[in-house]
């Protein structure tokens, strides 16, 4: 009986004991459960590693913002660069094409210049420009807007910006232009073929994807610190950021005072540079956490690059691969809680994470195979670009496929160690010789010029004439064709010409009878000396004449001899 009723008394507290824990457990869940409710109505709750849903969408955003910047200075400089009647007409490249595949508009004009301008009339070229430039903003606005894009779109955003930079020649000639295309090509395989969805549920970012962004920064980031080692000697001994900041293409103020640093702080940055170049990028293959440093390194070195000059939109460019570094737990924070693709992201997430992720359906299991196949692709055409980056005599910004999917790509490396600015003068002098003739200067939009204008400040905006001028600088004038063009349209007030300049000295008077080229070396004035009380932003010295004084007359057979239209001459000079 004692034993029977010690083993009743047992099992007695064993079920109070066990119907404790239970009732502790339901109430821990319940608490769990309205504090996972309370973190959602608060927005606190926290995205799951390894997804890239958001990841795809502010890639796409800013691969948008690059697009509509880059059709916007189309819009605004093609017509004057290469239209109908610009410094070198595209119909005249296509033309010259043509007759160097046969004289037929087929498949070889096609791959020698991919560009949908061989399927439109030539009349009337500068309409076809502005509306290849204008449904390309259209498009890239609708999906930086939106954040939403499917294959279609970015697919025709592609081939519009490639038919631009084919016909571009001299103008189109950056390596941006060849990172823009490449970036894009990678950019259409992140969306679904039609559907417009921020998170489409049936077409997940791939994973490929994903790598072949981080393969193109690594890429960029080793071509540009290789080409700097295997360069200029200021690369190695640490001094190219003495003269960088001056000597830039297009300075703008902060590279005013930047250049004044410390010369141990040039040091830090040439030395910063190599690391974060040539070092860093591999960071990418050493886990999660170590790819989103390189990431986060990547894009503040490009931000600081961004402060410190006008390198057009191409560090704003090279930040879009860095994104690629990043997974949806880490970018969340720029989405708003409970809303929107946050929200959905989290829903697929609790769905993968229960088990309940949908069946494959065969356009899942296609797009697959589509996915793997850009890899190899990527793979296949990046054999030459490694070979490239191995060899001694490394190319830079340069493409081995007509169609630019897989490029070469590096930045300055070699530095110039003084700056030397061309200065258009024109004179309503009879004789250009006489010392008594007043010659008045033009002015650039950006580049320098009026020594007590302050540099501009336009990225990611981009002046191509400016950018140009500066190569044609340290060059002569034989090697640079286009400027005695330049001169020509000058002597007759060309508004095509002059829409592309910031100050015209003739203006509302009659055009210049001569117009010459000066050469002159710029530095930078010294902050808080005398030169920068007055105004002065630079000092400049006459080094000689960049090209004798040149008339409308005198230039008759220089532009005939180029198929160059020759400029009206006004009645009163007939």
């Amino acid at each position: 009986f004692a034993a029977i009723t010690d083993s009743s008394l047992y099992d007695s507290v064993r079920r109070r004991h066990v119907d404790s824990r239970k009732s502790e457990a339901e109430s821990s869940a319940s608490s769990q459960d309205t504090g996972a409710d309370t973190e959602k109505e608060k927005g606190c709750v926290s995205l799951h590693t390894g997804t890239y849903w958001l990841t795809r969408v502010v890639l796409l955003r800013f691969v948008a913002f690059i697009y509509f910047l880059a059709f916007s200075v189309a819009y605004n400089q093609n017509k004057q660069l290469i239209g109908e009647h610009g410094l070198m007409p595209c119909k005249n490249y296509l033309n010259s094409v043509k007759r160097y595949v046969g004289g037929k508009i087929g498949m070889a004009a096609l791959a020698y210049t991919p560009s949908i301008l061989w399927f439109l009339d030539w009349n009337n070229m500068d309409a076809k420009l502005d509306g290849i430039a204008l449904v390309g903003m259209a498009l890239s606005g609708f999906v930086l807007v939106a954040g939403i894009s499917n294959m279609v779109i970015m697919a025709t955003l592609w081939v519009l910006y490639h038919s631009l930079v084919n016909v571009g020649q001299l103008w189109y000639s950056f390596g941006w232009e060849s990172q823009l295309l490449e970036t894009g090509f990678l950019a259409i395989f992140l969306c679904p073929v039609w559907t417009l969805s921020q998170v489409p549920r049936r077409c997940p970012p791939s994973l490929i994807c994903i790598w072949t962004f981080r393969w193109l920064i690594i890429r960029i980031m080793l071509g540009a610190g290789l080409i700097k080692i295997r360069g200029d000697k200021c690369w190695r001994d640490l001094t190219c950021m003495d003269y960088h900041y001056e000597t830039q293409p297009v300075p703008n103020p902060m590279s005013y005072y930047m250049h004044r640093s410390p010369w141990w702080f040039h040091r830090f940055e040439t030395l910063s540079n190599h690391v974060i170049e040539l070092i860093v990028p591999f960071f990418t293959f050493l886990g999660r956490r170590m790819c989103m440093v390189n990431g986060a390194i990547q894009i503040l070195f490009q931000v600081v690059l961004i402060v410190s000059g006008n390198l057009s939109f191409l560090n704003w460019l090279t930040i879009v691969p860095s994104l690629a570094c990043f997974d949806d737990a880490a970018l969340s924070f720029l989405f708003c809680s409970g809303t929107g693709a946050k929200k959905a992201v989290l829903e697929i997430q609790s769905e993968d994470a229960g088990g309940r992720t949908p069946k494959p359906t065969k356009g899942m299991l296609i797009r697959r195979v589509v996915n793997v196949s850009l890899g190899v692709l990527i793979g296949y055409l990046s054999l030459p670009v490694v070979m490239n980056l191995l060899s001694s005599k490394q190319m830079m910004n340069t493409s081995f496929d007509p169609l630019r999917i897989v490029n070469t790509y590096g930045a300055f490396g070699s530095i110039t160690k003084e700056r030397t600015e061309v200065i258009f003068q024109g004179t309503l002098s009879l004789d250009p010789k006489d010392p008594e003739a007043i010659w008045e200067e033009y002015q650039f939009l950006c580049k320098p010029g009026d020594i007590y204008r302050r540099p501009c400040l336009i990225s990611p905006y981009h002046y191509r004439l400016d950018w140009l001028m500066w190569f044609a600088a340290f060059q002569t004038y034989e090697q640079s064709e286009w400027v005695i063009h330049i001169a020509g349209r000058l002597l007759s007030n060309d508004s095509t010409v002059l829409s592309l300049l910031d100050h015209n000295p003739f203006q509302g008077r009659d055009p210049p009878r001569w117009v010459r080229g000066e050469h002159y070396k710029y530095k930078f004035s010294q902050p808080g000396s005398a030169s920068a009380a007055q105004g002065k932003w630079w000092l400049r010295k006459r080094i000689g004449a960049y090209f004798p004084p040149v008339d409308l007359e005198g230039l008759r057979g220089y532009f005939q001899s180029r198929n160059w239209p020759h400029p009206h001459i006004p009645p009163n000079r007939s």
